[in-house]
């Protein structure tokens, strides 16, 4: 089959054509002989990327593979073509024979301590100090991620209960360092101030939320050159979270209602830190798949410009991973719009056509 892409083929942030071909699945930008079977115009960009999604994942916990399937076709038809998982306690590792559905990292469960963490979410550990090798043993099971659990709510302190971290500065330096050894990368759940400074000094690769960032903080993310996945479709939750636990967690929750109030603000100062803002829409547990342009677009109403976004939902982070976009023989997997994302952030919501290893599988 070959298919016609013709408008703007945008390749990443400084480089476009006018069209590309794709031939037995992969793209190319020489005409080919055969005659196109269809011609899709519009803006066409390198599938979108949900840099943390929880495929197999729902509020009470694992789901069927058949609702797994459900997700990742939602997630696919958004125009998501890759998902880094950001912790499942479901194996869903059978998406990876699945040509329909959207390429997937998986980072295996949550690592967590005994009622430090969502109830079956998450892999509770014995003692901290089994960290280094449970995340060696996740290491083996994924798709060179990891993900920790950095603090939690402690229910232990009653009224006083708040976010607290759960592992020693050493123990979490020997875990990461056990990853980065066999090759893996090591994400952190962290909505703490008080995290931040152990997950940096032991390396940590990427943060996940970061809500209690300091300005020094956000001057160390940026000098490492840590990403954080903003993921402001949960952070939005937080208003709701702290009105259910303040009875008995009054400390608690008006920790989460000052990260709520000063979320979006966080985010610009990530942003203009030159700290590399992620998009992810936290999918999966009390979010519902097939958000990416609902992230997109609370990242922007935050202040960071749409091309920011956009290129941060796509070509970027594809890069980062380590997974190819547009180019000369890779794997035609594209999102078509009728007008330039890049301009209004609104276009995400309504994908013209979803091109999944040369195949379309979604259309408008």
């Amino acid at each position: 089959m070959v298919l016609h892409l013709r408008g703007t083929v945008v390749i990443d942030d400084e480089h476009e054509v006018g069209e590309a071909w794709v031939v037995d699945g992969r793209l190319t930008f020489q005409r080919p002989t055969l005659e196109p079977s269809a011609v899709l115009d519009g803006w066409v960009l390198p599938g979108l990327v949900d840099v943390h999604c929880h495929i197999g994942l729902a509020a009470d916990g694992p789901v069927d593979p058949g609702t797994a399937e459900l997700q990742a076709l939602a997630d696919r038809d958004s125009g998501v073509l890759l998902v880094r998982d950001a912790g499942s306690p479901a194996d869903t590792g059978w998406v990876h024979d699945r040509a329909d559905l959207p390429r997937l990292l998986r980072a295996g469960r949550h690592l967590a301590l005994p009622k430090r963490y969502l109830r079956h979410y998450g892999r509770e550990l014995g003692a901290p100090q089994d960290l280094p090798t449970a995340v060696l043993e996740e290491a083996a099971r994924g798709d060179g991620w990891v993900k920790l659990v950095a603090d939690w709510i402690d229910r232990d302190l009653g009224a006083d209960g708040d976010l607290t971290p759960l592992w020693p500065a050493d123990v979490l330096a020997a875990a990461v360092a056990a990853a980065h050894a066999v090759g893996a990368r090591v994400t952190a759940h962290t909505f703490a101030t008080e995290s931040l400074d152990a997950l940096l000094d032991a390396g940590i690769d990427c943060l996940e939320h970061a809500t209690g960032a300091t300005p020094e903080h956000i001057d160390r993310i940026a000098a490492a050159g840590v990403p954080v996945t903003a993921t402001l479709l949960q952070i939005a939750q937080f208003e709701a979270i702290a009105a259910q636990g303040e009875a008995r967690y009054p400390r608690f929750a008006r920790r989460l209602r000052e990260l709520h109030a000063r979320r979006y603000q966080l985010v610009r100062d990530f942003y203009e830190a030159g700290v590399p803002v992620l998009v992810g829409t936290d999918a999966g547990g009390t979010l519902g798949h097939g958000r990416i342009a609902d992230e997109a677009a609370e990242l922007v109403r935050a202040g960071l410009p749409a091309r920011e976004v956009v290129a941060a939902a796509s070509w970027r982070t594809r890069e980062w991973l380590g997974v190819p976009g547009v180019g000369e023989g890779q794997s035609a997997d594209v999102v078509v719009f009728d007008a330039d994302p890049r301009l209004d952030i609104g276009a995400l919501q309504h994908p013209r056509a979803v091109v999944l290893r040369g195949h379309v599988v979604a259309r408008a």
